[in-house]
């Protein structure tokens, strides 16, 4: 099927190339996995953010803030969100160890340097970096290509989206050398008004391959400045002004760098034995600037700014005394992440080992500065307003054996100890100090067995132990005097699986049982920021179906779903009441997760045949997703929900081989063919004010009244594009 689920490995040799695959599951391996090889991403590749070219695996939903796949993305799995999905490029980790998010926006057309991609659902197997909490992506760059290679891609699309990539590479010289290169450049106004996006990304890998030993340098890293369409678009927008940003500041934008250094050596120290040793560095730098005013005020509530919350003197002009102006402000984050990682492989007969693990340090700078003010009091334009530093240090080690005791049986067993330790000190942007000292120490056991019935098919049941720190919001938040409870998992997975010459099939069961798992309760802290508090009981349980049909050598569908249920067994909602200070406390029990749809499926019809020659081929495929009712917030309101939806695409391709150049690659791809009008995240906030001498939703288009007299909630939307394409030609040398 064009949508490959074959679970298989990838071959590991000094001659083709050694990448880390200490932390990928195999078919034996019993957990729910996907890998999507290189044949899959280049056909999806059509100079999307990487969320959005994975929409199409298997419980995955995926959304973009400026509405086209281009800019700010995420994505969840299972309804997990960034902060829970572990994500590592060659075994080292990415996400972000102070918020533990991913932010693929700073590696813009990373897809184009990977090689594969393998998702684990669930807890998976034991890997570095943040704990994998609904899942772990694995991202393999690019392969060892033995002969010299230069391949160039414009792309051309709807919202004057425009891109350019030039990859490039030696091949294997005699002496062992090999290099590797890509330029990129993405730009696109956005879906959303002024939702722009101007991104700037490179690639180089320099390595030397011998028969027994492999060093490899790569260094990547991408520039994003996009302009913010963070704030959503009010309901009653959707239906006649679906690109409506809030912004109109003309510098109200996100600018960050960040650039990746990983050195990877391998040995082969015997025909059993192989060893590995990387070390990293990430260096991270930039801002989002904003304006702050009563120019703002008047579509969201916002207003000018009190001095007193920048540290600054109240102006006095003419014996009046002025405590607010309009402003812009900077809010910085410089930050360095490094380490290393290590694993020592062990192959022989019916046991397969690994012994690895890693040590990495963070350290973030968060500083704001005030750049602009119509009233400058006592300010400077290098004083900064407020000052903090995170650090954190990681270490882990584990140990993992598959043994295949009988013909049939194979036991896996994963073993791992992680420490964490986090610190903060310094003054946060609301000007309070900062004091946080926390020390982690988790031991997260994995087992399981697979069964063989025959080379066609098999079962499996595996079970897990996960734990998962705080992020750096949840620390500095909580009330005073509180600290926020590490998160654990028990996760319970069985599955079969079968494939043949026509079909492939995989059905996966799971239930994952969450204590102390952190969600938003509406809550705020004592100076009124929203935190997460601790739940004592949650859980995730649902089937996961892949199917794959070759219907002839021409004609293949593929088609996946998951259905479950996810569920908090009782919570305590906090509401503001705006007219008596304070919080109402309501008592919610049995309540839908946020953001976690019942039923995700998607289908992949694709038909390829040569066209005029037998050294082309031509294709077309039709994708579809669906995409369950899913809640903003943890109460399960209706108001507060967003709708199901179905979209289409429809993908065209040609390639023909053997001209002057390798080959030539055409994409035209319709997204959204029917135009669905459709909306797949947004955010909620619920108030109470009851009192009949004002109406909160009157002025303000992001408040509706709520499910009960005198309830309110303010709520921004996310609509995502409707009928738009692509078009794109690759040119390979």
């Amino acid at each position: 099927p064009n949508f490959n689920f074959q679970l298989v490995v990838s071959s590991v040799t000094m001659e083709k190339d050694v990448v880390v695959t200490a932390n990928r599951a195999t078919k034996k391996t019993p957990i729910a996995f996907q890998d999507l090889d290189s044949s899959f991403l280049a056909e999806n590749n059509i100079g999307l953010d990487l969320p959005l070219i994975l929409e199409s695996a298997t419980s995955v939903v995926s959304t973009s803030d400026a509405g086209n796949g281009i800019g700010y993305s995420s994505m969840r799995i299972r309804g997990s969100d960034a902060t829970r999905v572990n994500v590592t490029i060659n075994g080292i980790p990415f996400n972000d160890p102070e918020s533990q998010g991913t932010f693929f926006v700073n590696l813009p057309d990373i897809t184009s340097s990977a090689n594969d991609i393998q998702i684990q659902r669930g807890v998976g197997t034991s890997t570095n970096g943040a704990g994998a909490f609904g899942a772990s992506v694995n991202i393999n760059t690019t392969q060892l290509q033995k002969e010299a290679y230069g391949k160039y891609t414009v792309g051309l699309g709807s919202f004057n989206t425009l891109r350019n990539s030039l990859s490039f590479g030696s091949g294997l010289t005699k002496n062992g050398f090999a290099f590797d290169g890509r330029l990129s450049m993405i730009q696109s106004d956005g879906y959303i008004d002024r939702a722009t996006s101007d991104l700037k990304s490179y690639y180089v890998k320099a390595g030397y391959y011998g028969k027994k030993f492999s060093a490899k340098f790569i260094t990547f890293g991408g520039n994003e400045n996009t302009y913010q369409a963070w704030y959503g678009v009010p309901k009653d927008y959707l239906g006649t002004d679906r690109t409506f940003n809030p912004y109109d500041y003309q510098n109200q934008v996100d600018n960050y760098s960040q650039t990746h250094y990983q050195l990877h050596l391998n040995y082969i120290i015997n025909t059993k034995l192989k060893a590995t040793l990387s070390g990293f560095v990430v260096k991270g730098n930039g801002y989002y600037e904003e304006y702050k005013g009563d120019q703002f005020n008047q579509l969201t509530g916002a207003s000018a700014q009190k001095f007193a919350d920048y540290g600054l003197n109240d102006v006095i002009i003419g014996g009046d005394t002025i405590t607010r102006t309009n402003l812009v402000r900077r809010r910085w984050l410089d930050n360095t992440f490094g380490g290393v990682v290590f694993n020592l492989t062990y192959d022989s007969g019916p046991i397969k080992a690994v012994f690895g693990g890693g040590y990495n340090e963070y350290s973030g700078a968060h500083f704001g500065e005030v750049i602009w003010a119509e009233y400058a009091s006592n300010s400077q334009n290098d004083t900064r307003y407020y000052d903090n530093t995170g650090n954190k240090t990681d270490w882990n080690v584990y140990g993992k054996v598959n043994w295949q005791t009988t013909d049939k049986i194979n036991v896996f067993a994963d073993l791992q100890l992680r420490q964490v330790d986090y610190k903060v000190t310094g003054v946060d942007n609301d000007l309070r100090v900062l004091s946080i000292n926390e020390s982690l120490t988790f031991f997260n056991p994995k087992a399981g067995l697979t069964y063989e019935f025959n080379n066609q098919s098999s079962t499996y049941f595996s079970f897990a132990m996960a734990s998962h720190e705080p992020n750096r919001g949840d620390y500095i938040d909580a009330p005073p005097g509180v600290t926020p409870d590490a998160e654990k998992l028990l996760d319970y997975e069985a599955g079969y699986r079968y494939a043949n010459n026509k079909w492939l099939g995989n059905i996966n069961l799971y239930y994952m049982q969450y204590q102390d798992q952190l969600v938003l309760t509406g809550a705020v802290n004592d100076v009124g920021g929203a935190i997460r508090q601790n739940v004592d009981d949650s859980y995730r349980a649902g089937a996961e179906l892949e199917v794959g049909y070759k219907i002839s050598k021409k004609l293949t569908w593929s088609v996946n779903a998951t259905f479950s249920q996810n569920k908090i067994a009782s919570f305590t909602q906090y509401v503001d009441d705006w007219y008596n200070g304070g919080q109402v406390e309501n008592q919610i029990s049995n309540t839908d997760i946020a953001f976690s749809p019942s039923v995700i499926a998607g289908s992949n019809i694709t038909y390829k045949s040569n066209l005029f020659t037998k050294t082309d081929e031509a294709g077309i495929s039709l994708i579809s997703k669906y995409v369950g009712d899913q809640y903003i917030d943890n109460t399960q309101s209706d108001t507060r929900k967003l709708d199901a939806y179905f979209t289409n695409d429809i993908r065209l391709t040609y390639a023909i081989s053997n001209l002057k150049l390798n080959k030539i690659s055409f994409n035209f791809t319709v997204r959204n063919v029917f135009n669905t009008l459709y909306v797949n995240n947004a955010w909620a906030y619920a108030f109470e004010y009851n009192s009949a001498d004002w109406d909160p939703s009157q002025g303000n288009p992001y408040t509706q009244k709520g499910d009960a007299p005198g309830s309110y909630q303010m709520v921004g939307y996310f609509p995502q594009a409707g009928l738009n394409y692509m078009l794109g030609l690759t040119l390979d040398f």
